[in-house]
């Protein structure tokens, strides 16, 4: 039987991946790098550390080893790599309450991390390498990217106060988009739907380095000082343990982005929200990944480009349009037959969304579109982005 992620694959290799920035589900293997910089004197806590946290990782599906490095130059930095069977088991555990519980005894020892993530597309063989080849399955040809990074956050605030978080949200003044010589942001996109906020954002250059730009900026501080008090996870930025909690919480990562490769004057951009049933969210974002894929494809239609987020349960696309969104639904939401409609209705939990599942079939996608769009707060671009 051919897996979803085959299937994408197959359709990422066809295509030569000319149209494709990023995928987490080409199925080849992952290789994760942690770049550590631990506290002076706390080497040995660190050590002690990892050791309890590698046993406890070992026994995670899809993990297959791990290293654990230090610096013969800075006895402070040590790096850590893992591979994995592919991304996206990786993903459901780096983005789980378990593993937030899992990496807490390291905080107190550790100065700063940088995580970095890359499918393997070579490798100088061996034994190991040799055996298996299904099961060690490489990156069949490089992506072809667009130069922009994508992230996004999210989080919800209490009910009732969407309308005043959604003015605090809008007014505030951009930051500058420079953040250093060769690093610029260059779009955010903010929406909200019910009292659930995203915020997307499209760099060029060092995605942690401009995170970190932004955080840092006046205005932007005051934004997320003002609706402290509306948010449903209490948070203290002034405690630096508080606020990366938080943050990384919010963190949804961009698992999925294709273009057609065309420019229209009259694109619009949309955000659609996706609640997936419990332990689907992954597999979710896989199925609109697919039906992303198929619809760049057709020259002819709405969708110009797509970008899929995903955490947990919480899936969103940000789909740029031709024309209007509402002419047709079924290509902008990928409900092009009833084949493709029954496999979303298995994973989607229409209950959040109000919806049945005959909400999803025959010529009913307007229904979903209505419920799932998500409010426009402000779409910014940079000068010249």
């Amino acid at each position: 039987m051919t897996t979803t992620s085959e299937r994408v694959s197959d359709q990422l290799t066809h295509q030569a991946s000319q149209r494709v920035s990023q995928s987490v589900f080409d199925g080849s293997r992952l290789r994760v790098v942690l770049l550590v910089d631990v506290y002076d004197g706390a080497q040995q806590q660190f050590l002690e550390a990892y050791e309890q946290l590698c046993n406890q990782v070992a026994s995670v599906p899809g993990h297959v080893s791990d290293q654990l490095c230090q610096s013969i130059e800075n006895p402070s930095q040590w790096l850590i790599t893992s591979e994995w069977e592919s991304a996206p088991p990786f993903l459901t555990w780096v983005n789980s309450e378990e593993h937030v519980r899992m990496v807490e005894p390291l905080h107190s020892c550790v100065r700063d991390t940088r995580s970095l993530r890359f499918h393997i597309v070579r490798e100088t063989g061996g034994p190991a390498v040799d055996a298996e080849p299904g099961k060690r399955r490489l990156q069949t040809s490089p992506r072809i990217g667009d130069g922009l990074i994508r992230h996004a956050l999210t989080f919800t605030v209490k009910p009732g106060s969407e309308e005043t978080v959604a003015r605090i949200l809008a007014g505030y003044t951009s930051p500058e988009p420079k953040v250093d010589d060769t690093t610029r942001l260059c779009r955010t996109s903010l929406f909200m739907h019910g009292n659930r906020v995203v915020r997307a954002i499209e760099v060029r250059g060092d995605l942690l380095a401009a995170l970190r730009h932004v955080a840092r900026q006046p205005e932007v501080r005051a934004v997320e000082e003002a609706i402290n008090p509306y948010l449903e996870q209490d948070r203290d930025l002034d405690d630096p343990e508080s606020a990366r909690v938080f943050f990384t919480r919010a963190a949804l990562p961009a698992v999925h982005h294709v273009t057609a490769g065309q420019e229209s004057p009259d694109a619009v951009r949309h955000a659609l929200y996706y609640p997936a049933r419990q332990g689907c969210g992954l597999r979710l974002a896989e199925l609109l990944a697919r039906q992303d894929e198929a619809a760049a494809d057709d020259t002819r239609g709405p969708v110009l480009r797509s970008t899929i987020f995903q955490r947990d349960d919480v899936v969103v696309r940000l789909v740029d349009v031709r024309g209007g969104i509402d002419s047709e639904p079924g290509p902008v939401l990928g409900l092009t037959d009833r084949g493709r409609a029954a496999e979303l209705t298995k994973l989607l939990d229409g209950a959040a969304l109000g919806l049945d599942g005959s909400a999803l079939k025959d010529g009913a996608p307007a229904r979903l579109l209505t419920v799932a769009r998500m409010e426009l707060v402000t779409d910014r671009r940079a000068p010249d982005a």
